[in-house]
């Protein structure tokens, strides 16, 4: 059974859809029920094969430092500190969870957009690899559907 006394490290992975918002508010209430629970926010900027890894990519880097001052706002507003890291990578899962391996997350929250590959609900490639690797828990948070 797990130590419920030991500090709660909340990761936020954020894509950039607006339902990042609503998981944002979720991890933030997730840290608001523990008085030492720790929020980190991640934003993976995924750099194509054809270039170095370090590339200078600085349209991605405005768009992913807009978003992860978003996610500090929200937090702030929550009353909540929050620290944020830009990652390059070439795939977001695995770097999703290697960051939170470094971290020692306890938890992983992620917004996910209701998308639609065939005609059928689809999770990407991301969230099936952040699920099946993660160390620790993953929370999702679906859009809800239209009309709804």
């Amino acid at each position: 059974m797990e130590n419920h006394v030991d500090q709660a490290r909340v990761m936020i992975a954020a894509g950039g859809n607006p339902v990042d918002l609503d998981a944002i508010a979720l991890a933030c209430h997730m840290g608001l029920q523990k008085t030492n629970a720790q929020l980190y926010a991640v934003h993976v900027i995924e750099v194509d094969r054809s270039l170095p890894l370090g590339a200078q990519m600085e349209e991605a880097v405005e768009r992913g430092e807009t978003i992860l001052d978003e996610i500090e706002k929200v937090a702030q507003s929550s009353g909540l500190k929050l620290e944020t890291e830009l990652l390059q990578a070439r795939d977001t899962g695995p770097a999703i969870v290697e960051e939170a391996i470094d971290w020692s997350a306890t938890s992983i929250v992620m917004g996910l957009p209701y998308k639609r590959r065939f005609g059928e609900f689809n999770l990407g490639r991301t969230v099936p690899y952040v699920l099946k690797n993660a160390p620790c828990r993953v929370i999702l948070y679906r859009e809800k559907l239209e009309g709804c």
